[in-house]
């Protein structure tokens, strides 16, 4: 069944949605829970999308691929793949203050996007990678859905997954740890904690979340190339994302993507229908500019979100306990 316009506007929207909630869900494990400021989510979202892309095309001429593996095998290598490139990264730079650790993120995902572009045996280079199969399109076609209906299914499976799981890690004593060692590192450390353990594990579970979002992209879009992996379209927006709904708060990561990206796309049709002919050039970086004003309005009004972070169920009895004694 073929979707009509408006119809398949909203299917690949909230298909965008969802991938985007999946890498912000990825950050919010490593920035929300643990003070861990990652610049190079693009990195860790090109390396799941190429991976899961090369187990699952055919035999090419032209980048390593041919093991034609099924769809469900490509997404499981992304998110190991991306997890054994976050163990490496995590491991020489965990303990890393904030600033030294957000520099060498930045220089580690532009280093990963720059081998993309250049080891063209590898992934075609810049002329990039096609011919990726949307998930189950067969079975999807079977019961008169699209496949673009197919992959925001998907999509929307695999987010709600990854949500149960990151909730659930939020809510347990390691998620605890984790928020310690962002609050009060030398305090939780006295406590008896491995500091360098937990935030070694908080980076790569991240890691392992951006690669599953990196590979849901790689399906559902269809085409790869190095150009997608820009730290404008890879980090920035989910960073702004994240701030914007509430950093630490795994629903308002989710409002976040919803929000941003609305703004993000729906200012794409106001810019070209209102600036001047000859003036449609200037719409992407005027974009980029709304983005970064909104994030300075944000951080100044309601630095901490939509949905502000909850305090934990001891923390917020202990609170309602001395209002009610004052």
């Amino acid at each position: 069944m073929e979707l009509s316009g408006i119809a398949a506007y909203l299917v690949s929207f909230f298909t965008f949605v969802g991938i985007y909630g999946i890498l912000a869900l990825g950050l919010n494990m490593q920035w929300g829970f643990t003070g861990q400021f990652n610049i190079g989510i693009a990195g860790f979202f090109a390396v799941g999308a190429y991976t899961s892309a090369i187990l699952t095309t055919p035999e090419s001429p032209w980048h390593l691929g041919g093991f034609g593996q099924p769809f469900l095998v490509g997404v499981l290598g992304a998110v190991i793949v991306s997890a054994l490139v976050g163990l490496l990264i995590g491991w020489i730079t965990a303990r890393l203050r904030t600033d030294y650790l957000a520099i060498a993120t930045i220089g580690i995902a532009e280093t990963l996007r720059l081998i993309i572009a250049n080891e063209s045996w590898l992934t075609n280079g810049v002329r990039g990678m096609s011919g990726i199969d949307r998930p189950f399109s067969d079975f999807f076609q079977a019961l008169g859905l699209s496949s673009a209906m197919g992959s925001l299914i998907v999509v929307a499976a695999f987010l709600a997954g990854v949500y149960f799981l990151v909730e659930r890690a939020r809510q347990s004593p390691w998620g605890r740890v984790l928020r310690a060692i962002r609050e009060n590192e030398p305090a939780t450390e006295a406590a008896g904690k491995n500091i360098g353990r937990f935030r070694l594990e908080a980076f790569v579970v991240g890691s392992a979340i951006m690669g599953l979002g990196g590979a849901l992209y790689a399906h559902y879009f269809g085409f790869l190339s190095p150009e997608a992996f820009l730290p404008l379209y890879g980090t920035f927006l989910v960073w702004v994302m994240l701030i914007a709904g509430g950093s630490g708060n795994n629903l308002g990561a989710l409002v976040g993507a919803v929000v941003i990206w609305t703004i993000w796309s729906g200012s794409e049709f106001v810019m070209s229908a209102s600036l001047p002919e000859g003036y449609g050039g200037y719409a992407g970086p005027l974009r980029v500019i709304l983005i970064g004003v909104l994030l300075q309005v944000i951080l100044i009004a309601r630095p901490e979100g939509l949905l502000p972070e909850r305090a934990p169920q001891a923390i917020a009895t202990t609170r309602r306990e001395r209002a009610r004694q004052q």
